[in-house]
């Protein structure tokens, strides 16, 4: 009798209702270090905007954030992915700027039923076969932009392109994404050592020679400001017209100058879109850090912090109920800085895509313009293999 009393009162321990956290820990993972640096720079300062407009608490509750560089490799990404969830407990993992370095980090924080808020890496097998109930998006599958470029180029009736990226998983997938859409003739496609080549003199002499109308080229960071800066020095400006993805944007415009004006981009974010949490967003951000403007890394981020606050709320603090905050953050019921989207089926954003231009504002300082809508509440290609419905 003696042990059924102790077995009944250790069950109505376990069977007390879940207690609310004391904190919300959340663990963030980019690129804090190296050529690369700025990209994961942007998105903390963006994040801790977000932190510092939320009074630095979700539901009553501070927010406790761990930041860890993952070096742009993916096995310090998933290292770091494990440490956070295995030591230091986190209820959320946010970050991952790189497609290769997420994969690696994925199995980790869905193992462990982590919900991992992916602020810009899009590999197609998140959106399709990978897809899952912890993992959401606050960016785009990698396929999108440069689709609707390829939709822009069609409009434009450009007959034919040659094309240019790095030789990793976004890469490819970008390539691959505005071949899905342009209807001309590809003449040319160049795949570079992925980070460490920064000379592209032998890819623009083939894009030249090819006879192309256009170039459509990816890449991000600083392998974008050397990329640019090279075409106009090798005077293609004039002769070929460029059509980009990640090349410029408001971190590589500094090192850029006057080279990229008129560079044309397609993004889901804008610095000027007119709602008003964008425009809080990039007034308080300039503030914040004066000399620096947010980039669609930073807006992606503080989206991301918006997504888990939306979700903590909504489940007051209680941190266990795993249905409640994935079934939360599904609506997507939060004022996000690039106007209302939904999720798809994957997690993946159902959203609009703008064409962007350089130009100077009204303070002579060079920005991104927007220019036209390119395409509605566009979804990626890849929702129908994700088995979750």
């Amino acid at each position: 009798m003696r042990a059924f009393w102790l077995l009944s009162a250790m069950a109505i321990a376990f069977a007390r209702p879940a207690v609310a956290a004391d904190s919300v820990r959340i663990g963030f993972v980019d690129t804090f270090s190296g050529p690369t640096a700025a990209i994961g720079i942007d998105a903390r300062n963006a994040f801790e905007l977000a932190l510092d407009h939320l009074g630095r608490k979700m539901d009553g509750k501070p927010v406790q954030v761990i930041y860890e560089d993952d070096q742009q490799k993916p096995d310090v990404g998933k290292q770091k992915t494990e440490k956070l969830i295995l030591s230091d407990k986190v209820d959320f993992l946010v970050g991952y700027n790189w497609s290769n370095v997420l994969l690696a980090s994925l199995k980790p924080a869905v193992d462990s039923k982590t919900f991992l808020i992916d602020i810009n890496a899009g590999p197609s097998q998140l959106a399709g076969e990978l897809c899952s109930p912890y993992v959401f998006s606050t960016s785009w599958q990698n396929d999108q932009e440069p689709g609707a470029m390829g939709l822009y180029m069609n409009q434009k009736g450009i007959k034919s392109v040659f094309l240019i990226g790095p030789n990793y998983v976004a890469g490819k997938e970008r390539l691959a994404g505005f071949k899905s859409t342009f209807k001309g003739q590809v003449l040319g496609e160049e795949y570079t050592v992925w980070p460490t080549q920064l000379d592209f003199s032998a890819e623009l002499t083939k894009a030249r020679a090819s006879k192309a109308e256009a170039i459509f080229v990816f890449f991000p960071g600083a392998a974008g400001v050397q990329f640019l800066n090279q075409y106009v020095q090798a005077g293609m400006r004039q002769q070929i017209p460029l059509y980009t993805d990640g090349v410029s944007d408001e971190l590589s415009l500094p090192l850029q100058k006057a080279n990229a004006l008129g560079v044309l981009s397609v993004m889901e974010w804008v610095n000027d879109l007119p709602n008003e949490t964008n425009k809080r967003f990039v007034s308080d951000y300039r503030k914040k850090y004066p000399g620096l403007r947010p980039s669609f890394y930073g807006a992606q981020a503080y989206d991301a912090a918006q997504l888990i606050n939306s979700a903590v709320v909504a489940v007051k603090s209680d941190l266990t109920k795993k249905d409640a905050i994935k079934a939360e953050m599904e609506k997507a019921n939060f004022k996000s800085v690039r106007g209302p989207f939904r999720y798809g089926n994957n997690h993946i954003p159902i959203q609009n895509f703008y064409l962007s231009e350089v130009v100077k504002d009204d303070d002579g300082e060079l920005s991104l313009k927007t220019v036209t809508t390119v395409v509605e509440n566009d979804q990626d290609r890849y929702h129908d293999r994700c088995p979750m419905k």
